[in-house]
């Protein structure tokens, strides 16, 4: 009897010991199976998919890619418009300068003009024609955190060296087109009125240009008015008198809509690029008067796209899209890409962190394998009949990054990715391999 006991009680642990090592078995292959959807996860978050995207044809790409040297404008352009995949790499704040230089050296151009405060701007034209302090304070107030790196400096101290040995009359100016500051508008404006024997109304006194917002005791509406009646003051005078007070005015006026306008995302888009186009032909007429015929323009792609739109309706263009309807085959624009970014974000709480992207654009990791740190392709030197024009013809992934950040952007590419015919959108581009994160003081 205690035999078959003792068998029973073996056969028992025999099984109860199956049963542990089928369990422990079954949560290995669960365990694994987790690990390796963990794994896949971080891989597809990094890369923005299981891969960094195709290639296009690296022999053919190294047949009519350059250097940013290369760049060659067709005949009577009139803007050129760079611009950037991101605001947070150095290498798109770098290629500002780089591009300038080549365009004031070998198309004669004298007019830089930026995303960036119009009064904010001035200042730095100011600097760099002689004024007081440095350029660290200078690109200080061109109003965006963005500006604030060593990269803008260089650009601010190279144009202010070249001012210094410039003949007279063929100096560099420095521009802004936006509109969403005020401070230094309203300083210039007060300054220029009183220089014109203007009165201000009640612009100086209830506008306290040392604070952020103005005072309660005015409306935005009171303020509209007494804008308007600044502006039509400057208006009367000869234009080489008034234009730079009525511009102040007007954007002042702009900043006021745009600002009654920010709860509806779409409007408030339109309204922007429908200003900074508008703000960039008084730029290129102001120029004209000097007798130069060309200037450059600086923004995020977003804006500098030949065909751009927020929606289908036509009125919701792009600044790019509206310079190009107003002056065709003369508005050149140049696009930017990168094949891996470590962008420097803001996040939602104010701070800014650092995050990898890749866009999976087909002619940026080309140029990468093509071995550019920082390649150039012109589409109008491409023929018909080389493998590079199904990339440049047909929709490609762009990386595109704005001033935000989202954890959803690493589980969903396409927040950051965008779909875009190269050769409608630009007329060149220039890809950067490996794009570093700005360092904002």
């Amino acid at each position: 009897m205690k035999t078959e006991e003792n068998m029973k009680d073996r056969i028992d642990k025999k099984e109860k010991t199956k049963k542990v090592k089928k369990k422990r078995t079954g949560l290995k292959i669960v365990l694994g199976i987790l690990g390796a959807l963990i794994a896949l996860i971080v891989v597809y978050s990094y890369f923005g998919g299981l891969g960094t995207g195709r290639s296009a044809d690296v022999s053919e790409f190294k047949k009519y890619a350059g250097t940013v040297s290369d760049i060659e404008l067709p005949d009577d352009v009139r803007i050129v418009a760079l611009g950037e995949a991101t605001h947070g790499n150095r290498e798109f704040q770098e290629l500002k300068l780089d591009v300038f230089k080549v365009l004031v050296e070998k198309y004669g151009v004298r007019a830089l003009a930026l995303e960036g405060d119009f009064g904010g701007c001035e200042v730095v034209n100011r600097y760099i024609h002689g004024g007081e302090g440095t350029a660290k304070e200078a690109v200080d107030e061109i109003g965006f955190a963005l500006y604030r790196t060593k990269s803008m400096e260089e650009l601010v101290e190279w144009m202010r060296e070249f001012n210094e040995q410039a003949a007279e009359g063929d100096d560099i100016r420095f521009y802004g087109f936006d509109m969403q500051r005020v401070e230094n508008n309203y300083k210039f404006l007060i300054e220029e009125a009183k220089a014109n024997n203007i009165p201000t109304g009640s612009i100086e006194t209830l506008r306290k240009v040392d604070e952020d917002y103005a005072s309660d005791e005015i409306s935005n509406e009171e303020m509209y008015v007494e804008l308007e009646m600044l502006k039509a003051e400057f208006d009367k005078l000869d234009k080489k008198d008034g234009v730079f007070g009525s511009h102040l005015a007007d954007i002042l006026l702009q900043n006021i809509t745009l600002g009654e306008a920010m709860n509806d995302n779409i409007k408030s888009v339109r309204i922007r690029d429908e200003y900074m186009a508008a703000n960039t032909m008084w730029i290129l007429e102001r120029e004209e008067e000097r007798g130069n015929m060309t200037i450059m323009v600086s923004g995020h792609n977003g804006h500098i796209e030949k065909n751009g739109k927020y929606t289908a309706a036509d009125d919701t263009s792009v600044m790019g899209k509206r310079l190009y309807d107003a002056l065709g085959d003369k508005y050149f624009a140049i696009g930017t890409d990168f094949y891996k970014s470590r962008c420097n974000l803001p996040n939602s709480d104010g701070s800014r962190s650092n995050h990898t992207f890749y866009s999976q654009d087909s002619l940026a990791k080309a140029s990468k394998k093509a071995g550019y740190d920082i390649g150039y392709l012109q589409f109008d030197k491409i023929p018909l009949d080389s493998s590079l024009r199904n990339d440049i013809d047909g929709n490609i992934s762009h990386g595109s990054l704005g001033e935000m950040y989202s954890p959803l952007m690493s589980l969903l590419p396409n927040a950051y990715r965008i779909k875009r015919c190269p050769s409608q959108t630009y007329d060149a581009m220039i890809f950067v391999a490996d794009a570093h994160p700005i360092d904002i003081r």
